[in-house]
């Protein structure tokens, strides 16, 4: 498979490109900060997406959607990182689109994904740095089940539309067996979400499901089987936040590549400095090996290919030590004003910082991969 772009995705590329730039630059999230914004992102934007057709981008064209790729989402989710866009469509129609797709509840969810009517938030960690264990109880009661527990850190949670809980049905803890994924509408009872501002003044949900009752239809693929329609999930939402890492990581590199251009010292720019040029040209060449390792994922997902978990990993680390490199590289290369709020590079810093956090950092894929090496 080459590693680029065919001609249609450059075409969405673009299109993606200019449409972000254009409705949600890094102005509309601060201005969204500003004014304490409750809800993390706008609606009205998430409508505009649907009409562009990215919310149905992973759905089948006979259930509405544009039956499109990873490749094309991963184009979409990298102007959403250059912009620092707040946006539910990393977790609602590439993440739960996937973890849906195949099951009954794909009938149910999908229309509502693809209209932009319906936000869907991935109730999956209970502990810190993302680690397998799942504690969560789903407990057989009448003709379904009854949940009981926490999640944490389940961005956009306090105002989803649809959950997708992984919930322990059998087994202990530690155990990959035993899990169930199931799929909890908001106005569920005894559910309760508390939101919290992140690094980035994003807002991510504590939920607490104090005896949640569902139904046997809420299930997602099998009951104890959960690892699959979970790992599609995961698959997606690694490959997908390691692309608008790439975004993150590119549009802090071009602004402190602009900076380097224009910044005078002494009478000299300071892009003329031989050691400045140095680390621009590493932090280049380290993007470039990340976008490379981020698209060799998306093809191999699209493919069905069984090398994509180990893809996975490697792109999901690579981004996060390149954009942390990019990140920082921009704040120091700015120098003091790089530590204001008045300068959009200190934005990018804290939101590289949350995405690296998400689905696993650098040390957590290749701990992953050494495990599945057999060390």
């Amino acid at each position: 498979m080459p590693l680029f772009l065919n001609d249609e995705q450059t075409m969405l590329r673009d299109t993606a490109k200019d449409f972000v730039a254009e409705h949600a630059p890094v102005s509309h999230m601060r201005s969204l900060r500003d004014a304490d914004d409750q809800t993390g992102f706008s609606r009205d934007l998430w409508k505009q997406f649907a009409e562009m057709g990215f919310t149905g981008m992973l759905i089948g064209e006979d259930q509405g959607g544009l039956g499109l790729g990873h490749v094309e989402a991963g184009v979409v989710l990298e102007a959403i990182g250059r912009n620092l866009s707040p946006s539910p469509f990393l977790s609602t129609a590439v993440a739960a689109v996937s973890a849906l797709k195949g099951s009954a509840q794909a009938e149910r969810w999908f229309p509502g994904i693809i209209a932009g009517d319906t936000v869907a938030a991935l109730a999956i960690d209970e502990g810190a740095k993302h680690r397998h264990s799942i504690g969560m109880k789903a407990e057989r009661s009448g003709n379904g089940f009854k949940l009981t527990g926490a999640k944490q850190f389940v961005t956009h949670g306090h105002v989803a539309d649809l959950l997708i809980v992984a919930a322990r049905t059998a087994g202990a803890a530690e155990d990959d067996e035993g899990v169930t994924l199931f799929a909890v509408p908001k106005d569920a009872a005894n559910l309760s979400a508390r939101a919290e501002r992140l690094t980035d003044a994003s807002l991510a949900a504590r939920i607490e499901f104090d005896g949640v009752e569902v139904d046997a239809d809420a299930v997602i693929g099998e009951v104890d089987a959960g690892r699959d329609p979970l790992g599609r999930l995961l698959r997606a939402g690694r490959t997908g936040a390691a692309a608008e890492m790439l975004g993150v990581g590119g549009g802090a590199m071009d602004m402190t590549l602009g900076y380097l251009k224009e910044r005078k010292q002494f009478g000299t720019v300071i892009g003329s400095y031989q050691a400045l040029q140095h680390r621009a040209a590493h932090l280049y060449a380290e993007m470039e090996v990340a976008r490379a390792a981020v698209l060799k994922a998306q093809q191999l997902l699209d493919a069905g290919d069984d090398r994509a978990d180990a893809a996975v990993s490697v792109a999901k680390a690579m981004t996060g030590i390149a954009t942390t490199l990019a990140v920082q590289e921009g704040v120091q290369m700015h120098g003091g004003i790089g530590m204001t709020d008045e300068y959009d590079i200190g934005f990018y810093m804290k939101r590289g910082r949350v995405l690296a956090e998400m689905f696993g950092d650098a040390n957590f894929h290749a701990d992953q991969i050494a495990r599945a090496a057999g060390y």
